[in-house]
């Protein structure tokens, strides 16, 4: 059997199998998904002819709205308490693994994982993994980590380990899909995480001055008491917030911020801005329409927009969402770079970015 492991949120297995199982049957990969209740982890089997190199080359990561990460599984491992060490450094010479240029080891654990033992040793296992397979030849020296396959180890529990690999240039970043972000105390909600991690994913990360910087002109609807418009506000941007509540006093204080009584839905700027952002909490399909009239309209050049998602049939409602957005950009006659993804900052939500390209 081929697999695949999908790390996703817990309680979106089922959207991320179903994602992936559509998906792939578009490039003409067939396969089906197992999901593990509330785990945050599906295996993917592929029952056709394909690797899981071929899969993973036709459907990119970045193509994927509810998987956050993925690698190749090799197969499953018994860690015996005497060398744990030894066995999977057996395992993998059973397997007639070469390394495929991998250069350092990733060891996961579940995103629910609540031992706090379980966490304490994976951090310090990692170095005697690492020289031990260093010493079997299964992991190369190199100066660039970064951009080689990697090998991963996700940990079950202390006797159970998922191996795998993952493949440079179609993972996350952030193992797991998950950054480490920190909550500045001067920010006015938790909320503000979620831009950030929208632009980290979305963004490359050398043109942030491009998208971010020169004090570019910026709408935060449904602003209060400030999240997002406080993220804008430390990339110099000039924000108009709008919003019926009222907003964060210091941040009013910054002089970089105009706020606007108005319905979020309902406003409109008189001059075209740089960025709309929006994080109103209402019906995806109203929010999906409403980012396309600004679009059209030329009112903004990047969005970034959450689109809340019902408890029942949430894949589905994304699809919806997409073809009014995909529909609505090529009825406007605009080339747009649309991507979306269930942002590890998210809950219900899904978070969307749109860049107007001409």
């Amino acid at each position: 059997m081929q697999q695949v492991m999908l790390v996703c949120r817990p309680g979106f297995e089922a959207e991320a199998g179903q994602e992936v199982t559509d998906q792939a049957a578009l490039k003409g990969v067939f396969g089906y998904f197992q999901p593990v209740r509330n785990s945050g982890l599906v295996r993917f089997t592929i029952g056709s002819e394909e690797s899981p190199e071929e899969l993973m080359g036709r459907l990119p990561l970045d193509e994927l709205v509810f998987v956050r990460d993925w690698f190749v599984i090799l197969g499953d491992c018994a860690l015996p308490v005497q060398d744990r060490v030894g066995a999977v450094v057996g395992f993998l010479r059973d397997q007639d693994w070469n390394g495929t240029g991998c250069a350092r080891v990733e060891v996961r654990l579940p995103e629910n994982n609540e031992d706090r033992d379980l966490g304490n040793f994976s951090r310090k296992w990692v170095a005697p993994l690492s020289k031990g397979l260093r010493g079997a030849g299964l992991l190369q020296e190199t100066a660039d980590a970064k951009t080689r396959a990697r090998l991963e180890i996700l940990l079950a529990d202390f006797g159970t380990a998922v191996i795998g690999y993952s493949l440079a240039g179609n993972r996350s970043p952030f193992p797991g899909g998950v950054p480490r972000l920190r909550l500045p105390a001067s920010a006015p909600s938790r909320s503000a995480l979620k831009l950030e991690e929208a632009w980290k994913v979305f963004l490359p990360e050398d043109r942030w001055l491009d998208y971010l910087g020169g004090g570019r002109k910026a709408v935060d609807l449904g602003a209060a008491p400030g999240g997002w418009t406080w993220q804008l506000v430390n990339q110099g941007m000039m924000v108009t917030a709008v919003d019926n509540g009222p907003m964060n006093p210091d941040l009013m204080a910054s002089g970089h911020v105009e706020h606007i009584e108005a319905d979020g839905y309902a406003w409109r700027p008189k001059r075209a801005v740089d960025w709309m952002v929006c994080d109103i909490v209402d019906k995806p399909r109203r929010t999906a329409r409403m980012a396309v009239d600004w679009l059209a309209d030329r009112l903004c050049r990047y969005t970034v927009f959450n689109l809340k998602l019902p408890m029942k049939k949430r894949y589905d409602e994304w699809l919806v969402c997409q073809d009014i957005l995909v529909r609505g950009l090529e009825e406007a006659g605009l080339t747009c770079h649309v991507r979306a993804r269930h942002l590890y900052h998210d809950r219900e939500e899904i978070t969307c970015f749109i860049e107007r390209l001409d």
